[in-house]
């Protein structure tokens, strides 16, 4: 598979029930994701390839070395943000 089919099928399996859960985020190891690519080695620019065809799906692909984690990006919109603030050294 194409990076594009490989985010597609990715994005498939966000929706499917297995592993106990109904749906949602989950993990792939590296030697089933390079299966699905067709590939013995995934390289640098397969993996941003990758990164980027799911991230216009809307999702992020998280590189674990040894897995993948794919979360929905909406995942990340009600995380609290760094103000300067909380930059700011306190003694």
């Amino acid at each position: 598979m194409q990076h594009d089919e490989t985010a597609e099928r990715l994005q498939q399996l966000y929706a499917e029930s297995f592993g106990g859960k109904a749906s949602g985020r989950y993990r792939i190891p590296e030697k089933l994701l390079k299966e699905m690519m067709g590939r013995k080695r995934l390289y640098p620019e397969d993996r941003i390839a990758l990164t980027r065809a799911l991230f216009e799906r809307g999702f992020v692909l998280i590189d674990m070395d040894s897995f993948f984690v794919v979360m929905s990006a909406n995942s990340f919109v009600n995380y609290r943000r760094v103000g300067k603030e909380a930059l700011e050294t306190k003694n």
